[in-house]
Parts: C-alpha cells; structure tokens; sequence
C-alpha cells in the first residue's frame, strides 16, 4: 500500500532552478534512504542523489555544487531543489525510497512513476 508521488517536474531554461518533491504514504514505520535517479533516453538509470535517515547525503559528479537534497521524516518527504540547469540535465527523474519498514519482515524498496524534466537551450 505505499505509494509514492512525485511534483515539481516541467520544462525550464538552461540556468534556471526547479524544484523536486516526492511524498510517501502508506503504513509506513521508518524509511532508511530517500534518493532521486534519472533515466534519459537511451541512458542508464543512474543515481542523482540519496539522503539517509541520519542526514548523510551523496550526489552524482555531474550534479554537485548544483543539486541539494533534502528530506522530511515527520512527513516522509524528500526533495531536490536543482539548479543552473543544463541541458543535460533533461531526463525522467524517479523518486526512490529504501530500507522502507511496514511491517515485521524488514525494509522494502519503492519507486515513484516518474517526473519529466526538460531544460531547454
């Protein structure tokens, strides 16, 4: 029953910002990593950045000192504020949860359906 939705995706300019929100509902008890992938045509998923319940976060080379992520844990949302924006950056952005427990068999792993997000030049 855990479902995760994702907002905030669009088209915008090559250095501009966007922002990212992913929202988790469902029984849920705890939720170890909140991260964002991205997947463009033709590309491999890969990992944009994850943030864990104590605060840690990585990014992915491509995207740091312009990407920050963030998180809320009373409201189990996570967030990715993103900006100077390349065109590069256009992809399908995935919001991930991980370590997510419901229930006494341990954490579990979810995938939201998806954002798009367009940068034009």
């Amino acid at each position: 029953q855990v479902q995760l939705v994702e907002s905030g995706g669009g088209l915008v300019q090559a250095g501009g910002s966007l922002r990212l929100s992913c929202v988790a509902s469902g029984s849920i008890f705890t939720i170890n990593r909140m991260g964002w992938y991205r997947q463009a045509p033709g590309k491999q998923r890969e990992l944009v950045a994850q943030i864990t319940s104590d605060g840690s976060t990585n990014y992915a080379d491509s995207v740091k000192g312009r990407f920050t992520i963030s998180r809320d844990n009373a409201a189990n949302t996570v967030a990715l504020q993103m900006n100077s924006l390349k065109t590069e950056d256009t992809a399908v952005y995935y919001c991930k949860i991980g370590g997510a427990v419901t229930g006494p068999f341990g954490g579990s792993d979810y995938w939201g359906q998806g954002t798009q997000v367009t940068v034009s030049s």
